[in-house]
């Protein structure tokens, strides 16, 4: 049985589309260049969308992470910051709102998430091969902690890897698969289990308070800590909401108590968690607090900032409580979930059911033309940058990594990310992408194949360049002009 949001609007002409909660009250230019300017951007650009100028874009859908649009309550508290290098009165005012929302005790500020996946694997990875349980990775999780010597092995059950499926949580960590991992890799060889929330990889799914309660008599049992990435906390909250059945009736408070409750050590990125810049660690255990103390100020700043700005600090602080309303909390989520669904009755092969972060195309499948090693999901978001001026982020082998003997690791999924961050888009432009994804997947045959011109070492989806296989561009463009003349 789902739950009836409390925010649920009807419409009497029996449409069922999203309403924003929220009006607009400072806007910012957009810019839709022809065509041609797109393709010479993408060339420029080395056909990966991190490289993109923005003056070129449109839509930005290519992460949530700082993207997310800040109440007024928060760009009001920024103007009251105490701008001290230490002790702060922002930084106290964001410790209570850490216990308040979190209910943790302990707090030490770090400038980003994957500032905190450093500071952890820092201080718990202690020799090669300590092996890190989890639902599924993230890129920077995994590029630090193998960085430090660790490995990792993700844990999902088999319905996670199925496109198009039903299933409300196919984020869960499969809980048999992660007693053999214990069993078979011993204790002393876990510095933790990792819990996301929610699987960002595999289209943003969420996992369930059962499945969690599952896996922390696990620990229990074999003496391990439980870190959880909390940087989609709040969604995967919601969704609890709507598809858990024990927790119809009650709020966002309580289920995020009850998930951060089950961890002893909460990190997140305020970029998503909070709509601010910054991040944090977290855990009620003062021993744990130690272990992590004497980092932040070798990496990140004194223990009252932590490499943030103090008015961000502010902003923070204000977000974390927010995440406890519905009605802000929701507005992604049901944008998402109608891009998702529109696109689906239209044909466009779409992870489902809708998730959380954004809506992610199957370019395995729109694409199945174009072989994993030609990177599918990367052309695919450079086709529809190419077509529609929306800047999204590919999500698959390019951004794997090779492993240490430098062969390619392929991706379980390759997919196209449309990140829908909170309160920015407005109906009108979320109807725009549905226009132009059906219009490409009706000519997907066109899309060809890319490669690497330049690979780094490491992270190489944020600055390496690739070129097409062929002229699949330009036969495109044609296309393109055929059917919507001079229009943009």
């Amino acid at each position: 049985m789902s739950r009836k949001s409390s925010v649920t609007i009807k419409f009497h002409n029996g449409e069922d589309i999203p309403l924003e909660l929220h009006k607009v009250r400072v806007v910012q230019k957009l810019n839709l260049v022809p065509i041609e300017r797109r393709l010479e951007a993408l060339y420029e650009g080395g056909f990966n969308t991190f490289r993109l100028n923005t003056k070129d874009v449109f839509l930005d859908m290519l992460t949530d992470s700082g993207t997310n649009a800040m109440s007024d309550m928060q760009m009001s508290a920024m103007m009251h910051a105490d701008d001290a290098y230490a002790g702060s009165q922002s930084f106290f005012r964001l410790q209570k709102a850490v216990e308040d929302v979190l209910k943790k005790k302990y707090f030490l500020p770090v400038h980003q998430g994957r500032a905190a996946e450093n500071i952890l694997s820092h201080a718990y990875i202690k020799k090669k091969g300590d092996l890190i349980p989890m639902n599924y990775h993230f890129t920077t999780a995994l590029a630090h902690i193998t960085q430090y010597g660790g490995r990792i092995v993700e844990l999902l059950y088999d319905e996670a890897y199925n496109i198009s499926s039903s299933h409300p949580f196919k984020g869960n960590l499969n809980v048999e698969k992660l007693e053999a991992v214990i069993k078979e890799t011993g204790v002393e060889n876990i510095p933790f289990i990792r819990m996301e929330a929610s699987t960002n990889l595999i289209g943003g799914q969420p996992f369930s308070i059962q499945n969690m309660r599952e896996v922390r008599k696990i620990a229990d049992t074999h003496g391990l800590r439980i870190v959880l990435d909390a940087s989609l906390l709040g969604e995967n909250a919601y969704l609890i909401l709507q598809r858990e059945p024990e927790f119809a009736g009650s709020s966002m408070e309580e289920v995020i108590s009850i998930m951060t409750g089950m961890a002893d050590i909460v990190y997140f990125s305020a970029r998503k968690l909070s709509s601010s810049r910054g991040g944090g660690i977290c855990t009620s255990d003062r021993a744990i607090y130690l272990e992590m103390e004497a980092l932040i100020p070798l990496f990140e700043g004194f223990l009252t900032y932590g490499g943030i700005s103090v008015r961000e600090i502010e902003a923070m602080a204000v977000g974390l409580y927010e995440t406890l309303d519905e009605t802000m909390i929701c507005q992604s989520p049901q944008f998402i979930a109608y891009l998702v669904n529109t696109l689906t009755a239209n044909g466009v092969p779409m992870v489902t059911p809708a998730g959380v972060l954004g809506a992610h195309v199957d370019a395995m499948q729109m694409c199945k033309h174009i072989p994993q090693t030609q990177y599918p999901a990367g052309s695919l978001t450079a086709a529809f940058f190419l077509t529609a001026g929306v800047r999204g982020m590919e999500r698959g082998s390019i951004s794997n990594q090779r492993d240490e003997n430098g062969n390619e690791t392929y991706a379980d999924m390759e997919l196209l990310r449309l990140a829908v961050p909170r309160r920015v888009f407005t109906l009108s432009q979320i109807k725009y992408v549905i226009d132009r994804m059906t219009w490409l997947y009706e000519n997907r045959h066109l899309i060809g194949g890319l490669k690497f011109v330049y690979e780094p070492p490491v992270l190489r989806f944020f600055m390496g360049g690739l070129e097409p296989v062929s002229d699949w561009p330009q036969q495109l463009i044609a296309k393109f002009k055929k059917d919507f003349g001079d229009s943009l």
